[in-house]
């Protein structure tokens, strides 16, 4: 009895045992297959393309790259930014498949919210709701909703409810969280560092978007323009707005 489980110890060594389904390792991780799902999926968002934005006392703005990899390619069909509602906008990084899916989420909500009680939905509600989607992925069978895997996008939300405009991030993990200035995608991290530096409460909003562009120029590769990238603004007065190309282009001379 004593030799068989002298064996089994000797057969479970440190790294089987840490590999174990909901078990935590000595450094504090999970190693079950989910969560280390979570992780690659945040991974790729790395490699995404970049999104800044910025919650100011006027609105909120949201600044996208678009990558254009071929000049064939009709540049008006790769939609980074989307209306979710009159008052809410949301810009999404990586999987664009996958972000169609809780755009599409975040619509049905606020059109239920809506129909039902008589009101805008806020725009921590919406956050919340497409989140709750996003926790789903592993879920039994029986969940129609469920995906096998996590969603490998993250999203800004911008919008504008009775506390003012707000800006909302959620990640593949489905955690959301508000932020005054937010940088998701390839450029993220030296995007991010930049707003911590530049950023300040009193900043109004055509100096967010001169800001934001400003920071996109210095992560992207190539030089700004109409086609490349996609502004849009949320304010409690005109509500989202999305900016033509010669709106955009406009706001790019004043960064030149």
């Amino acid at each position: 009895m004593n030799g068989g489980l002298k064996s089994a110890k000797m057969f479970l060594t440190r790294s089987e045992y840490d590999r174990g389904v909901n078990t935590f390792s000595p450094e504090g991780r999970l190693f079950q297959a989910s969560k280390l799902q979570v992780e690659y999926a945040i991974e790729a968002i790395k490699l995404g393309s970049t999104v800044i934005g910025i919650c100011t006392s006027e609105g909120v703005v949201l600044v996208v790259e678009k990558r254009i990899t071929s000049p064939l390619m009709e540049p008006s069909t790769i939609e980074k930014i989307a209306e979710v509602d009159r008052h809410i906008g949301v810009a999404c990084s990586g999987l664009t498949a996958d972000s169609k899916t809780l755009i599409d989420r975040a619509r049905l909500e606020c059109q239920n919210h809506w129909f039902t009680y008589n009101e805008k939905m806020t725009v921590e509600s919406v956050a919340q709701a497409v989140s709750n989607l996003a926790i789903k992925f592993g879920d039994s069978d029986d969940d129609e909703g469920a995906m096998s895997r996590p969603f490998g996008v993250a999203l800004l939300f911008a919008g504008a409810d009775e506390k003012g405009p707000q800006l909302y991030h959620m990640d593949p993990s489905g955690t959301y969280v508000q932020y005054d200035a937010k940088a998701i995608g390839s450029g993220s991290e030296g995007a991010q560092q930049t707003l911590v530096e530049m950023y300040n409460k009193s900043m109004t909003l055509k100096e967010a978007v001169k800001t934001s562009l400003t920071i996109l120029k210095q992560v992207m590769e190539e030089k700004l323009n109409s086609t490349n990238v996609e502004v849009s603004i949320v304010t409690p007065k005109d509500n989202f707005h999305m900016y033509s190309k010669e709106e955009v282009e406009e706001a790019i001379k004043d960064v030149a």
